[in-house]
């Protein structure tokens, strides 16, 4: 299944709605702007919140936690590298490989797919495609993407980076 995700480009805060294959609306992102800490809130279409993604503020290397309702599914931390940048998703026993600059990479488990992520280039903010193998992954799949952009854009300067298993 695919979703296919882009960045409102004039906002206070992170904004992204998420569409289907179909390009009904099916996510919103909302960051919270006056926040100790970068904060995003995923929603549904009616409004529920589906997922919640927290920086951890006081630590050396970019560090989330992600949580699904009130218990929190997995942390995600940058490691310390010289040269490229690598994530570590703990809690799902997930593992990331492919190019984080490009926002070319892929998500499996012990060989299993889970989700694929291309960035759009050449468009007003940034857009993402993200092919996930399962329904029963989406929610979360959306959340760590979510969170490897937030990581990705702070090392950058405007965004944040993302860590794997």
């Amino acid at each position: 299944m695919k979703l296919y995700m882009k960045e409102k480009v004039f906002s206070w805060g992170d904004r992204f709605t998420v569409w289907d294959a179909n390009g009904q609306e099916k996510y919103f992102v909302e960051g919270e702007v006056f926040s100790w800490g970068k904060k995003l809130h995923v929603y549904d279409r009616s409004g529920l919140e589906v997922a919640y993604i927290e920086q951890e503020v006081f630590s050396l290397l970019p560090r989330y936690c992600v949580f699904c309702g009130s218990e929190q599914i997995a942390e995600i931390r940058k490691e310390f590298t010289f040269l490229f940048p690598k994530y570590r998703i703990d809690g799902l026993d997930w593992e990331i490989e492919g190019s984080f600059m490009a926002h070319d990479y892929t998500i499996t488990q012990h060989g299993r797919h889970i989700v694929t992520i291309r960035k759009e280039w050449m468009t007003w903010g940034d857009s993402y495609e993200l092919d996930i193998a399962e329904s029963a992954d989406e929610i979360v799949a959306l959340a760590v993407v979510l969170t490897i952009d937030c990581v990705t854009e702070s090392s950058s300067g405007a965004s944040v980076t993302i860590s794997s298993n």
